[in-house]
């Protein structure tokens, strides 16, 4: 979800990223190429992945590269998928271990392909990070399942820490930026996971696609009423010039404010701010200080 190098020049001081390969960056890199695994740091192009990565963290992306769907603001590949890699579990258990990884965050492609959307694949990561003869806490950022509450329960019942589950914008915007999600539909899976029990319910949306500020406000009251505990807000920055376009960049200041909103809206833990993404210092939301 951000700009290729050609786009750089238009973006504010704010959104330059500093290049890094340090050694723990490195390492991170030799393993999930060893082990074959995917991140989403990697395949949407985050902005923050040299500082996530030198940190020995990563969000883990199950279930192969390619998604059935294709959001125009997304940087996943589009494309044939392939039955879920039954190995992938025990690897990804393995790489949290090595890398002394303590809050593993685990998201997937969208696989409507599926019967189930691939959840009894996120309950054998779950299971086996579960595993581990040290406690590890799991967020899960699960897509829609198409609104199956089946589906969704296989998940919940595997008990992780954190449930997250992006609106990613205001509804309005849904049929030009997602067409094949459905905002309501994505209300109902965070109030779902609300309703099932001790764990914490978190969201993300993007800013800079053209919605206005009162949109805003009413999806913050929206992911109130869902249950929704911890929410990111983050600028949208287009991978391509084929993507949806970007309508304007916030400014640091204005995320002050957005934040603020949410709070103000009921929503406890709010991490705000230009390159914000949803598992961005999920460690950090999940144990504030």
């Amino acid at each position: 979800m951000t700009q290729t190098n050609s786009h750089n020049a238009s973006r504010p001081e704010w959104l330059k990223v500093r290049v890094c390969g340090s050694p723990e960056y490195l390492e991170v890199q030799s393993l999930l190429k060893q082990h074959d695994l995917h991140t989403v740091c990697q395949e949407a192009n985050c902005p923050n992945r040299a500082e996530c990565f030198s940190k020995g963290t990563a969000t883990f992306l199950i279930m192969g590269p390619n998604c059935t769907r294709n959001c125009r603001f997304c940087n996943v590949a589009h494309g044939a998928t392939a039955e879920p890699d039954a190995a992938e579990p025990a690897h990804i258990a393995r790489t949290v271990a090595l890398l002394g990884i303590k809050h593993a965050v685990i998201t997937s492609v969208t696989r409507d392909d599926l019967p189930d959307g691939g959840a009894g694949h996120f309950v054998r990561v779950v299971k086996a990070i579960r595993g581990l003869e040290r406690g590890v806490t799991v967020e899960v950022l699960t897509p829609d399942f198409q609104g199956d509450p089946e589906a969704l329960r296989k998940v919940l019942a595997v008990a992780p820490e954190v449930f997250n589950h992006n609106v990613e914008t205001v509804p309005r915007l849904y049929p030009k930026v997602r067409p094949a999600a459905n905002y309501r539909r994505s209300l109902k899976i965070l109030g779902m996971a609300a309703d099932h029990g001790d764990l914490l319910v978190k969201s993300g949306i993007m800013v800079g696609l053209g919605e206005s500020a009162e949109e805003l406000r009413l999806v913050f009251r929206d992911l109130k009423v869902s249950g929704v505990t911890l929410l990111t807000v983050g600028q949208y920055l287009p991978p391509s010039a084929r993507h949806y376009p970007v309508a304007r960049y916030y400014h640091p200041d204005e995320f002050n404010l957005l934040a603020r909103q949410a709070r103000e809206a009921g929503i406890p833990r709010v991490l705000a701010g230009p390159l914000v993404r949803s598992s961005y210092h999920a460690e950090e939301q999940y144990h504030p200080a």
